[in-house]
Parts: C-alpha cells; structure tokens; sequence
C-alpha cells in the first residue's frame, strides 16, 4: 500500500497516518508511506518511528506547499521512494480568520494557494500513478466550506473550491480508475485548535452545540478517511462526508416553536 499524507503532524494527518499503516498490517501488506510537513517544527520523527514499528516504511518530507516547485518535487520524490502511488491524502491546509471588509488580497490569494492549489497540483503529478494502480485521493476539506461561515471569509470560499475540484476531478478521473472523494470535519480537537478547549467554558458551549455531545478527534476523521481510501468505498466517487457530530444540521432545532 503506497501513500502520501500532506500535512502529516500530530493532529488529523498523524491519525490518519496511524491508521491507514494500522490497517495494511492487519491486513497483512506493508503500508510505504511518504509524510510532509512544512519543516517548521522539524520532521516527524516521532511519527515515523512510531509507523516503522508497525512494519511500514517511511519517508518524511518538508516543504511549503503554496510553492508549485515544492509540490512537484514532493510528488517526484514520493514515486520515487514509493515507486508509484495507490491513496493520495490531501490534508495540508490551515485558515486565516478575517471578516471579508478587512481580509486582504494576499491573504485571500494564500489561501487558495495553501488550501486548494496544491491538490490540483499534486494530483496532476501523480495522475499517471494513481491511473496505473487505480487509486484513490481523499481531500480534506471543512463544514466551512459548505456553508456560510462569518468570520472566514477566505478560508470558506477556499475549502468549497477545494470540494468542487474533488468533484470534478472525480468526473474527470473516473475512466481513469480513479476515485476522488472529500471529507468534511467540523469542530475538532487537535494541537492547532487546542488553545481553544483550555477555556472550560468555551469548551462546553461548544461541546453543548453538537448533537452527538463531544467534539471530533482526529481519530474519527482518520476513519473516515481510511473508509473513503479502502475498498469499501469502491463505488464511492465525488462524493464528501460531513463528519461533525450533526452540528450542520441541527440549526432549526434552535429555532424556538410557537406556544401550544
């Protein structure tokens, strides 16, 4: 099983790492994996490690994946080590929050660059791969992305572009053998959002938002992932699951009903 996970650090791209190299062992393949970063808290090491030991091989790199160069050359570099390519996790991404009178130019063009660009362009590098093994790419997008969020203005439009090039990839890529489906998390608890949860207060007013009663872990989102990956999902294509709890869906019930 050959696999590259962007943005591959401790929060959702590191359980989906875990649990993508987990079930190849239990199924008895080795899981070859590529892992990016951007390099600034240094390599994965820790990772890695924890990966070799259940039997998979690992190659970690890093780079700024809003630089189309570096995107090419982590795709040239992950087939050559991987010697071709079977699932594509495109997890690389972050926001920049902003009301849209304020954002600016740049941070609107950054990102596009950071959440959208580099699915296209890895994907197109590694398509001649992926149509050899009749692979698979999952991207991650967010609940942000299929609906109006306040305060994001860049970063929603850029995850709903995100969700349209999957589906039009799908389109495209189907004669291919190729699958391409999205994953939307909503309100999660990673190294990233963790400032957010040490306010016991917030944590609860969150908490008491979502339907199912607890906020995501980045192991649920791996699951979902590993399920649109395998071949449960064979005849799963353009497709993206929301995957937060209900909350998206739990807004009417909000809205107060008139008196008896």
């Amino acid at each position: 099983m050959r696999i590259l996970v962007t943005g591959a650090s401790d929060g959702i791209g590191g359980a989906v790492c875990r649990q993508l190299a987990r079930e190849a062992a239990e199924a008895g393949r080795q899981a070859t994996m590529v892992l990016t970063t951007t390099g600034r808290n240094g390599p994965p090491d820790r990772l890695a490690t924890e990966l070799e030991a259940t039997g998979a091989r690992c190659l970690t790199l890093a780079g700024d994946l809003t630089d189309a160069g570096t995107c090419r050359r982590i795709a040239a570099e992950t087939l050559a080590f991987c010697g071709g390519l079977d699932i594509f996790v495109s997890n690389a991404g972050g926001g920049a929050p902003a009301p849209l009178a304020e954002v600016t130019l740049e941070t609107w063009d950054r990102q596009f660059a950071l959440n959208v660009r580099p699915t296209l362009i890895l994907a197109q590098e590694l398509h001649v791969a992926l149509r050899e093994s009749r692979g698979t790419i999952v991207a991650v997008a967010s609940m942000s992305g299929m609906q109006a969020h306040p305060g994001q203005g860049a970063y929603a439009p850029a995850k709903a572009a995100l969700l349209s090039l999957c589906r039009n990839l799908a389109q495209e890529w189907a004669a291919d053998g190729i699958r391409v489906n999205a994953v939307s998390p909503g309100m999660i608890r990673t190294p990233l959002t963790e400032r957010t949860y040490h306010h016991e207060e917030t944590a609860q007013t969150r908490r008491a938002l979502v339907p199912l009663g607890r906020i995501g872990t980045p192991e649920d989102i791996a699951a979902t992932i590993a399920f649109l990956a395998g071949p449960g999902a064979g005849y799963i294509t353009g497709q993206n699951i929301l995957a937060d709890g209900g909350l998206s869906d739990s807004v009417l019930g909000h809205v107060p009903l008139r008196p008896a």
